[in-house]
């Protein structure tokens, strides 16, 4: 396993939620994790301010962050969001910015990030969802998002063999903020079993963690009564 001290890791949204259970990960295993979000990280983490609905504002931000660490080992693409609902009651600017900041900000943080990937020999994890490969109703967005995730990241791995490591990370649903500002009909109900992310960031954490020539595809992880997988 790559010595996990070295690890210099970029993480995406990484103010709360899963992002923040990464950043977490890495500092308690010795690493140094920046974050892009727009909300400030917990006290002590570098980061830089952005929307990443905006694309090209999202490619600087790498590089700055880039520029910050002096290289990278590691991006995690931990930020996401949803507002479920019919297509037809969706404002369509907000479905748009589902999929821009889901799918579209994904591809361009690893794309800004990937000269400091290749000289590392690093690694870019993507975080998709298990509605990435089982679609639902009222959540055209988010599944054509996550399923563009995968899609972009089975690619972008056979376009980087041995290059770039690259992880897909397919997550069921986690006890964070994620669901708090959703209409009641779209909030899990108070039976619902779900992860802790803490557990996905430590599976994030051992996929950063292989030694160049090694590389974990894709992961599954979820509750084990997920109802969205299989």
């Amino acid at each position: 396993m790559t010595d996990t001290n070295l690890m210099t890791v970029l993480v995406t949204g990484g103010s709360s939620g899963l992002g923040a259970a990464v950043v977490d990960a890495v500092v308690k295993a010795g690493g140094r994790p920046y974050v892009i979000d727009r909300q400030p990280p917990a006290e002590g983490i570098p980061w830089v301010e952005c929307d990443l609905a905006d694309t090209r504002a999202a490619e600087a931000a790498t590089r700055r962050v880039v520029e910050m660490a002096g290289g990278l080992t590691g991006v995690v693409t931990a930020a996401g969001m949803d507002v479920p609902g019919a297509l037809a009651d969706v404002p369509g600017e907000t479905w748009d910015r589902i999929v821009t900041i889901d799918l579209l900000a994904t591809a361009a943080v690893i794309r800004a990030a990937l000269p400091a990937l290749t000289e590392s020999h690093g690694t870019a994890v993507t975080v998709a969802s298990t509605l990435g490969i089982k679609a639902v109703g009222d959540a055209t967005a988010y599944c054509a998002a996550k399923f563009g995730v995968v899609g972009f990241t089975r690619a972008l791995a056979a376009e980087l063999a041995g290059q770039v490591g690259v992880t897909l990370i397919i997550p069921g649903g986690m006890r964070t903020k994620f669901f708090d500002d959703r209409d009641e009909q779209y909030k899990p109900g108070p039976d619902a079993i779900l992860n802790d992310p803490a557990n996905v960031a430590n599976a994030i954490l051992f996929a950063l963690g292989q030694p160049a020539g090694s590389a974990v595809r894709e992961m599954v992880i979820a509750a084990e009564t997920e109802t969205s997988y299989p």
